[in-house]
């Protein structure tokens, strides 16, 4: 009986420990009641990354949120491809040294390569349209995969000028190649990708390019 006694004593006395452990003076995580305004709001365009690896789920989830955007007539006229080669990355890179100097700052002590230091790209591709339709399906894309990015502590940048070289350089033709998009469809943008070494502040929008219409 004493020994029954001396067990539920100890029980109770190690309930009361793990209880009083779990208690904490610290209020909750309030959940926002907007999160998708603030991921829009909170968005930057990043352009300094760490030498940290992407993982290529991650890489693969922010290019399945990118083709669920919305599209003309679903009839999804893309084409992503993913690249997280670093030979692939510092080999155009040697070829932008060369033609783009002042765009790849070489001489920087942080630059890695010349798609801001991304350690990972998305290639977003669409045939040629003459309603727009196409290109516009494509941004509608990119927006997606960037605020998705920003969801799992990634830091994403449009980049104009990377692709361009790549569609206009006879030199980088064969790494356009690589990228295998098919017939008809051309290189519209890059997108970088990696883990934000910078915190950009935001720049100031004209909000009077909104008006409403009486």
């Amino acid at each position: 009986m004493r020994l029954k006694k001396n067990i539920i004593t100890i029980f109770s006395a190690a309930l009361m420990l793990l209880t009083s452990g779990c208690q904490t003076n610290e209020k909750p995580m309030e959940q926002s009641e907007t999160p998708v305004i603030d991921a829009i709001m909170a968005r930057r365009s990043i352009r300094q990354y760490k030498d940290t690896p992407v993982s290529r789920d991650l890489l693969q989830k922010l290019a399945e949120c990118g083709v669920n955007a919305p599209n003309a007539m679903n009839k999804q006229e893309w084409e992503v491809r993913i690249v997280d080669s670093q030979d692939y990355l510092n080999g155009v890179t040697e070829l932008m040294k060369a033609d783009m100097p002042s765009f790849v700052k070489a001489d920087d002590p942080k630059f890695r390569n010349g798609f801001r230091n991304a350690t990972a790209i998305i290639a977003v591709a669409c045939p040629d349209d003459p309603t727009g339709m196409t290109l516009l399906n494509v941004g509608l894309l990119g927006e997606n995969i960037c605020l998705a990015a920003l969801e799992l502590g990634l830091g994403t940048c449009f980049m104009g000028a990377p692709s361009m070289f790549l569609t206009t350089n006879e030199k980088a033709k064969p790494y356009l190649d690589q990228l295998g998009f098919s017939e008809g469809y051309k290189l519209r943008y890059v997108i970088g990708v990696g883990y934000p070494d910078e915190t950009p502040a935001a720049k100031p929008r004209d909000l009077g390019k909104i008006k409403f219409v009486d």
